[in-house]
């Protein structure tokens, strides 16, 4: 039985996950900064530790990664929010919880990216679309240079249509969409494989199962 701590769990992404964990029987310490959301993990079988990313120290992280055997970053700040939180959330979540994973020696770090946030951002781009693809970006490159044993999963448009099951995944895949429910079986697949360690894919919806897809893309790397 795995332990996860989930940062951003009122987002959609991780309450599907929460559910894929609970099915499990897996146990998940999920991360809200509002009370209510609080009890919205615990209705989902977790347990729920309010703290807000923004505003937390490390040390403060890690205490509630006690415990835990991986992290999933999946915390953004979210549709109609400015330049700024982009950069404290998207980016700054990130960074925190990649020091407080370290301080509370949790070495398993898996994140929820973006598609396509290595391609330049165009000149006339909205400056918040702007702002999000650039605090994903780096908050991907602190991972990778993090120490941590990290994977990067990097999903296309999300919907909230039933899980298929089956993906597109490679370093680098057409735009596309996916379902939410198929990213959280994408996380469980990626920390439930030790060889997805070190990797970072796009996804989106497509016709390979999903551990087939990451069988196929770790095979591919090894070659």
């Amino acid at each position: 039985m795995s332990r996860i701590a989930i940062v951003g769990a009122h987002g959609l992404v991780a309450q599907q996950l929460m559910r894929v964990l609970y099915d499990r029987f897996d146990e998940f310490v999920g991360i809200v900064r509002n009370p209510e959301h609080a009890d919205d993990v615990y209705r989902l079988g977790g347990s729920g530790v309010v703290l807000d990313v923004e505003k937390a120290t490390a040390d403060e992280l890690a205490d509630a990664f006690a415990g835990c055997t991986a992290v999933v970053f999946s915390a953004g700040a979210g549709a109609g929010s400015g330049v700024e939180r982009k950069r404290t959330v998207d980016f700054g979540g990130s960074v925190l919880a990649q020091a407080a994973a370290r301080t509370a020696g949790i070495h398993r770090f898996v994140q929820v990216s973006a598609w396509g946030v290595d391609e330049p951002v165009a000149d006339d781009a909205d400056e918040v679309w702007r702002a999000y693809v650039e605090a994903k970006r780096d908050a991907d490159a602190e991972l990778r240079a993090s120490g941590l044993q990290w994977t990067i999963l990097r999903p296309g448009t999300l919907t909230n249509e039933p899980g298929t099951g089956h993906v597109e995944l490679g370093a680098h895949v057409a735009r596309g969409s996916i379902p939410r429910a198929d990213v959280a079986a994408l996380i469980v697949a990626a920390l439930d494989q030790a060889d997805t360690v070190g990797r970072c894919w796009e996804a989106t919806s497509g016709n390979t199962p999903i551990a087939e897809a990451l069988w196929q893309q770790v095979s591919k790397s090894a070659r």
